[in-house]
C-alpha cells in the first residue's frame, strides 16, 4: 500500500510516517517509481509505535523495544535488556514527575504571596 493508504488506515499523517521510517521504526520497500510500498503489517507496526509514544517513550527507546513487541497490542517478549531499559525509563519518568511537583509547589508559593 502507498503512504496515503497507510495514513488513512492508521490516522497518522504521511509526514509522521516518513519520520517513523527515518527513525527506523517503520519499514517500506520502494517501487520502481520510487514510491514507498508498505505491507499490511505496517498498520499494526504504526499502532504499536503510537501506543509506545503515548506511554512516553522516545523514538530511540521504541526502536530498541519494538522488535520485542508481539501481537496486536503492546505485549512484550521479555528479555532482561528490555526490562532493564523500561525500568530505567520508568525511573526517569518518576524523576521528571517529582521535578514537576517541586516546580509546581514553588510556583504555588509565589502565587500565595500578597
Amino acid at each position: 500500500m502507498l503512504i496515503g493508504e497507510l495514513s488513512r488506515r492508521t490516522g497518522v499523517n504521511s509526514r509522521l510516517l516518513r519520520y517513523y521510517e527515518a527513525q527506523g521504526l517503520l519499514d517500506a520497500d520502494r517501487g520502481p517509481n520510487g514510491y514507498r510500498d508498505y505491507t499490511a503489517d505496517s498498520v499494526a507496526a504504526v499502532r504499536k509505535v503510537r501506543a509506545l509514544l503515548a506511554a512516553g517513550l522516545s523514538t530511540e527507546v521504541i526502536r530498541s523495544v519494538l522488535p520485542c513487541v508481539r501481537g496486536e497490542g503492546v505485549r512484550f517478549a521479555w528479555c532482561e535488556e528490555i526490562r532493564s531499559l523500561l525500568d530505567g525509563e520508568l525511573a526517569a519518568m518518576d524523576a521528571r514527575i517529582e521535578n514537576l511537583r517541586n516546580s509546581r509547589a514553588t510556583l504555588a508559593c509565589y502565587l500565595e504571596q500578597p
